[in-house]
């Protein structure tokens, strides 16, 4: 298979975790006679730096032609402590999901069982638990109208969904869950929000064309709640943007660290791959980021975009294999991991090569 990979690190950590996923990348085409070649773009605030544009029309183009995309992350303090900045790394991130049409996040919440002990959640909650989240992407307060008035005293944003992007969302859920185990959880907040009345009225009619798949409706007050508390009573859960963004940061505690999520960004074309985590700049350049969350990207890279499923459960595999011989980073080891075993970013990046 011939395909073209676009290298996207971003910022902070972005740069040092996607060097490893390409690493396991070449290594995968290297052990099955693929031929994957490479492009890289600026994204984010090393955009900014560059050209002054979170998302150079140069890199939006290297997007639309490659065949999948590998991203780090955006973000950078500066503008983190300056409200006011016009131009800033997550309009890139943003203007990205909507030029390449991504409606779909998904994020698998599965945990790797030697990691049990990593969370602050009781082991026996945990155990067994695996969540595929669909958060939508294209709508919400994230892109509607928003600004200040009342001379700045007064500030807003605009929800806004329309049925279509309901249902395209909600069918891609769906067909995840008759895949799974038939059993879907819908999160809105349909009490007090019209955008949430649209949103379970909509999955409330896809669900007709779904009948083996059971469906249940939850606010999203009660699904952060339950989440901790009964992680395992989820399959696929589907939710807004705005409340996807939150579950899913809550979820990752299930997993053990931010470190080890791995996601999917898709829509009719060419997907984006990345780590959950932030761009991290206070561990930026230390060499101890996890970079399994974006190996782990990787993995979905090769099922989703291109088909290669065994491929995709090898690196899976290869990263248990090395949680099994009990090596760690930092942000997954606890007091019981020996000092020895706890590695840095590259060495870990090593030792999931070995086992592929």
């Amino acid at each position: 298979m011939k395909k073209n990979i676009l290298i996207v690190p971003g910022d902070g950590i972005g740069q040092e975790v996607t060097a490893v996923g390409k690493k396991v990348l070449d290594k995968i085409a290297e052990k099955y006679g693929h031929e994957f070649t490479y492009d890289e773009a600026l994204i984010g605030h090393a955009a900014i730096e560059a050209t002054g544009n979170p998302l150079p029309d140069e890199s939006l183009e290297k997007m639309k032609k490659s065949d999948a995309v590998l991203f780090g992350a955006v973000g950078h303090p500066k503008y983190d402590n300056d409200p006011s900045a016009k131009v800033r790394p997550e309009q890139g991130l943003l203007k990205m999901r909507k030029e390449l049409g991504l409606y779909a996040n998904l994020r698998p919440i599965k945990l790797f069982d030697e990691l049990l002990g990593a969370s602050s959640i009781k082991p026996e909650i945990l155990k067994g638990a695996d969540i595929l989240f669909f958060r939508e992407l294209t709508g919400d307060i994230y892109f509607g109208e928003k600004g200040r008035k009342d001379n700045g005293d007064t500030a807003f944003d605009i929800a806004q969904y329309s049925r279509f992007e309901v249902e395209r969302i909600a069918r891609k859920a769906f067909e995840a869950a008759m895949t799974r185990g038939k059993k879907l959880c819908s999160v809105d907040k349909a009490n007090v929000i019209e955008t949430s009345r649209l949103w379970r009225e909509v999955v409330q009619q896809v669900a007709k064309e779904y009948p083996e798949v059971t469906v249940e409706h939850q606010f999203v007050d009660a699904t952060a709640m339950l989440l901790i508390k009964d992680p395992k009573r989820f399959d696929v859960v589907v939710t807004a943007n705005l409340f996807g963004d939150i579950l899913t940061d809550e979820a990752s505690q299930i997993a053990g660290s931010m470190g080890m999520l791995a996601s999917a960004s898709i829509g009719d074309g060419t997907g984006v791959y990345e780590p959950i985590h932030g761009s991290a700049h206070d561990i930026t350049g230390k060499g101890v980021a996890n970079p399994m969350a974006s190996v782990l990207s990787a993995a979905l890279l090769l099922d989703i975009s291109f088909g290669l499923k065994q491929e995709s459960e090898d690196v899976i595999n290869a990263v248990d294999q090395v949680l099994k011989a009990g090596f760690r980073t930092g942000d997954i080891a606890d007091s019981s991991t020996p000092k020895d075993k706890i590695l840095g970013t590259d060495a870990i990046g090593e030792e999931i090569l070995k086992r592929l």
